[in-house]
């Protein structure tokens, strides 16, 4: 455990500065620490996928569960083949994702090939992998020649941090390095599709939409993702609570709800621009997000977190609208509203 406070690095494009931090985070994964970097969904605890110690290093500073698998993150879809041990069906569903939304915030599970060693799939017999589309997580990989496992830049079971200071509210001092590359584009961890078995299977809605991928593998299975029917093939960031905000308690609720305890001031809230405009100013915490699914996605964990500087006696967070749909934009939003208030 880092026992100083953790240095951070701030980039700017892709100039002096950019060069200088993938090579000073290259350095910090070589020795078998670990770093926290941008990617396009949130920020990464980054550290050498292929390299138990490293892997343990991670598990260490999230404070993680080991049973819980980590998705490798390679520079470049070509880079992907050989971590996996796909049957014919499997690889040509593999290739036809990738083609299409690699590099991109979709990660593919399947058989693990020998090359990935059991840690970073937590023992079980498939491997998750994904190209970032954020040039800097793609310059890591490269540089450092060899993927890097990356789960969410938080201590266990909080929020996904989506800006660097997030992520020093939870690590700093616990990790040698964070890089800093700004507000994360999505905000919302990767879409993750299983394209082993009969059929290709949603394990995890995510930033990627499932229209988009159902459009490409019409015969998606989206039942129950990862909670439920898939619960034994668990996908990474599904097999504990997470999301949850250090406050009194948080919970889903309805309108009916909002409007009950809209005049409470102990009461924090986060709900949809719509809905503030319709009650009007309140004196409790509100976090008004945008009433369109990616904008509320892009900026809900940042609200978890101001909301735990607020101190309120409990969190209301508004559900998403009703939907039967199983294309739902909503669908990764009610995912992760679901799970930081369960």
């Amino acid at each position: 455990m880092v026992a100083r406070a953790t240095r951070v690095l701030v980039i700017d494009g892709v100039g002096a500065t950019f060069a200088g931090a993938v090579a000073a985070t290259v350095d910090v994964l070589r020795k078998g620490a670990v770093a926290a970097v941008p990617t396009e969904t949130v920020y990464g605890l980054a550290g050498r996928g292929l390299h138990e110690d490293s892997v343990r290093a991670i598990y260490a500073a999230k404070g993680r569960p080991n049973d819980n698998p980590l998705i490798l993150h390679v520079g470049d879809p070509e880079a992907a083949w050989p971590l996996f041990a796909l049957d014919d069906v499997a690889m040509a569903r593999a290739r036809t994702l990738a083609a299409k939304f690699w590099p991109g915030p979709l990660t593919l599970v399947g058989d693990a090939s020998d090359v990935v060693p059991a840690a970073p799939r937590a023992g079980l017999p498939r491997v998750a992998v994904r190209v970032p589309a954020h040039p800097f997580a793609r310059a890591l990989a490269r540089a450092l020649g060899e993927p890097f496992a990356a789960p969410s830049a938080n201590v266990s079971g909080r929020p996904s941090p989506t800006t660097a200071r997030d992520v020093l509210l939870t690590l700093d001092g616990r990790i040698e390095l964070v890089v800093d590359g700004g507000p994360c584009r999505a905000g919302i961890e990767s879409t993750v599709v299983d394209v082993s078995g009969p059929r290709p299977r949603l394990l995890r809605p995510g930033a990627l939409s499932l229209l988009e991928i159902r459009h490409e593998l019409p015969d998606l299975d989206v039942r129950a993702p990862g909670l439920a029917a898939h619960a034994d093939d668990a996908s990474p960031g599904l097999r504990h609570r997470h999301y949850a905000p250090a406050v009194g308690g948080t919970a889903l609720v309805d309108d009916a709800a909002l409007d009950e305890a809209w005049g409470d001031v102990d009461t924090g809230m986060v709900v949809r621009a719509a809905t503030a405009r319709r009650y009007g100013a309140r004196a409790g915490f509100c976090a008004v997000l945008p009433d369109d699914a990616a904008g509320f996605a892009r900026e809900l964990y940042a609200a978890l977190y101001r909301a735990e500087t607020a101190h309120p006696r409990r969190l209301l967070l508004q559900a998403p609208p009703p939907s039967a749909d199983p294309d739902d934009a909503w669908a990764a939003v009610r995912d992760r509203l679901l799970r930081a208030s369960a």
